[in-house]
């Protein structure tokens, strides 16, 4: 709901919990107000009388108030905003108007010939909100940075700030220390997401997992970014985040042109850690990931099974063996197309290898089709081998500093899709691929970062940062428009991709490339304070881990750790025993009865991965399924009870592993002791509401 203030100079935008607003000072200076609780519009225009400290020449009124501080003026800290013409650099700008359009507000700006637009769009109780940047005057404008917004927190002492942290096989984990002076920077120059951060931050003073106020706020952008978090002289805190690293120049726009930032949102929550997390899922599954009402399928990928070495008969001996189990989607990984036999040659010829598919993909995915499944590939569209068909064609379409060394790793370059010629490349290999085919899924993968990000004859070469992925974005748009049928997966080497922004565009993402179940939990812990199960693809590998640490784990435990997200299975199923495999059916089978808990369901963490026993519930309608994992048991202690939540406390509940009957919030406790012995345990329980 948005109310704006008689005066036009007051603006409130509440959900059913939260609200949050602005007010326009008679100097035309843009302060915020509120964010938190829900109030009226009456409280909000009381707190818009209340007027700035008066400070010495050496501090701002403004700092820590303004709602997107610019570059220019009595500022001091970090600008959201920072433009400069070939005659002054900074922004000295006046409201013009406000507007509305459905629930989107938009606060109008102007200095000279570039007018600024701030967009604020409330859903549920996450704030949307974005900038665009138009320049209307005749002379080129550099945007050296342009945030999407600035979060102003509440006066408050002890502010904790949680993230999550990584690297290659072994992202998004959680960590949280507390709020200093100064300043806190997280972010990715490397061209797309990255593993070392997902772009979230939450801070709280003394919030528990199901109790105490949260503060998010995650970014929707699928390249280079930064936020910081800043905690001010005066010890207020504010959060400014956006697109590019630095402040060396996202965009020339000439005459004309004109800039949209990606969505900054935010969230605030009075239920703890967990309860914004299940604010966020419910977001993200209403708002911004496709078809999110329709549950994901049971998938088999063949890359930890045959690596390179793939034939069209061996993928239809696996395909016979995933049906069986009953997977219901099969997806040929890499190496079937071009001179694919390692990673050293073949990315960017993207048509079947003849030798392998000497009929291309065609009769292969019939077949799989035969069997009830669908069927899937996996590509990486935005790199080249320089042994390709493709780069011995057009070496300049790849990234490159003229006079220096192409830098390869994994042995491959990175096209430069800010280029018109190579998005018109891709978009016909993708398209013809998927028409000549019947293919239901993309796995589309990103196996390397920037690092010479040079376009020699350009202009503004910089450009490539932000232009490569509007590119990636437009692309997959253009994609899913002409295919409906087929659903894509972000991947990058794991979780390098993995935003709001890329979320918007794809069904799923690839979480890991660390299958390892014990590693996977607190992997999946970390990436559930604010992405949905739905999204979270987790596999099903061999014992031992040959692929990464070599630990042995029971198919008990690989499949309960792994049907927390979007289960698929990745191991050599030509390999598996029989015993094996019918275990394996019968876990299938069993999730795809509580599948629709898992990936619609609300989440509660009952128990963190820190050692010992950690445990996941989801409640769905009058359902509820817990997932448990003992990691390891020592000294002969018992395995800890597990109070479940979110339940109806006036009714009751059958457990339909035992027959029991319990009433209100259920306290498991003797199931968990009879069902986990021994490290590397797990169990799944569920029960029904009678």
């Amino acid at each position: 709901m948005l109310e704006i203030a008689e005066n036009g100079r007051t603006w409130l935008l509440s959900g059913p919990l939260s609200s949050y607003a602005v007010h326009l000072t008679g100097d035309d200076e843009l302060l915020h107000l509120h964010w938190g609780p829900r109030i009226a519009l009456a409280d909000a225009e009381s707190l818009a009388t209340r007027p700035l400290p008066d400070l010495s020449s050496f501090e701002s009124p403004l700092d820590g108030r303004e709602e997107y501080p610019v570059e220019g003026g009595p500022r001091f800290v970090r600008p959201a905003l920072s433009v400069r013409t070939d005659e002054r650099r900074g922004t000295e700008w006046g409201f013009e108007a406000y507007e509305t359009e459905g629930d989107e507000l938009r606060l109008r700006f102007r200095d000279a010939g570039a007018a600024v637009t701030l967009h604020y769009r409330m859903r549920d109780d996450v704030v949307e909100r974005w900038v665009t940047v138009d320049n209307q005057g005749p002379a080129p404008l550099e945007l050296l940075r342009a945030d999407s917004a600035t979060w102003t927190l509440p006066d408050r002492d002890g502010w904790r700030l949680s993230q999550l942290h990584g690297r290659w096989a072994a992202e998004s984990r959680l960590t949280q220390s507390y709020l200093t002076y100064g300043e806190k920077v997280i972010g990715s120059r490397r061209g797309h997401t990255g593993h070392q951060h997902l772009p979230w931050v939450a801070l709280d003073t003394d919030a528990t997992e199901e109790r105490g106020e949260v503060y998010g706020c995650a970014l929707g952008w699928s390249g280079t970014w930064r936020i910081a978090v800043a905690q001010l002289p005066d010890a207020r805190v504010q959060i400014t985040g956006g697109a590019g690293y630095d402040d060396s120049g996202l965009l020339r726009l000439a005459a004309g042109e004109s800039f949209t930032t990606p969505v900054f949102a935010g969230l605030w929550s009075d239920g703890g850690f967990g309860g914004a997390s299940r604010a966020w899922h419910a977001y993200q599954r209403t708002y911004v990931i496709p078809g999110a009402d329709r549950d994901r399928p049971v998938l088999f990928n063949s890359w930890e099974a045959t690596q390179f070495d793939i034939s069209e008969e061996q993928q239809r001996a696996l395909a016979r063996r995933a049906a069986e189990i009953g997977v219901e989607l099969f997806v040929v990984d890499d190496g079937w197309f071009g001179a694919r036999t390692s990673d050293r040659a073949g990315l960017g010829d993207w048509t079947p290898n003849p030798d392998r598919f000497p009929a291309g993909l065609k009769p292969l995915a019939d077949d799989v089709h035969a069997l009830g499944m669908q069927f899937g590939i996996w590509v990486e569209p935005e790199m080249v081998n320089p042994d390709s068909d493709l780069y011995r064609a057009h070496p300049d379409w790849v990234q490159y500093q003229p006079g220096r060394k192409r830098t390869e790793l994994r042995n491959q370059l990175v096209l430069n899709l800010a280029r018109e010629d190579v998005q018109e490349y891709l978009w016909e290999r993708l398209d013809t691929l998927l028409t000549s085919a019947p293919i239901d899924y993309v796995k589309w993968d990103f196996n390397r970062s920037f690092t010479d990000a040079g376009w020699p004859g350009e202009a503004y070469p910089q450009r490539l940062w932000v232009d490569h992925v509007r590119a990636l974005y437009a692309l997959l748009d253009r994609l899913r428009a002409a295919h409906p049928g087929v659903a894509f997966e972000s991947c990058s080497g794991g979780g390098g991709r993995i935003d709001l922004g890329v979320m918007s565009r794809t069904d799923q993402v690839w979480t890991s490339d660390n299958t390892d179940p014990l590693d996977r939990l607190s992997i999946q812990h970390g990436f559930s304070q604010v992405h949905p199960a739905r999204v979270m693809a987790a596999w099903v590998t061999d014992s031992p881990n040959v692929q990464l640490n070599g630990r042995v784990s029971s198919l008990r435990f690989r499949f309960v750790s792994a049907m927390a997200g979007v289960l698929g299975v990745g191991g050599d199923l030509t390999r598996w025993t029989e015993e094996e495999l019918a275990e394996a059916r019968d876990w299938v089978g069993l999730y795809k009865e509580i599948r629709p808990l898992v990936q619609r369901g609300d989440l509660y963490r009952l128990r963190p991965p820190q050692g010992g026993l950690s445990a996941v519930q989801y409640v769905h309608g009058g359902e509820t399924v817990v997932l448990a994992c003992l990691q390891a048991q020592r000294y002969g202690e018992p395995v800890p009870a597990l109070r479940l939540r979110g339940l109806d406390p006036a009714a009751s509940y059958e457990c339909l592993e035992t027959g029991e009957v319990h009433r209100g919030a259920v306290l498991l406790h003797h199931g968990l002791r009879t069902r986990l012995r021994g490290d590397l345990d797990a169990t799944v329980i569920r029960l029904r509401r009678v």
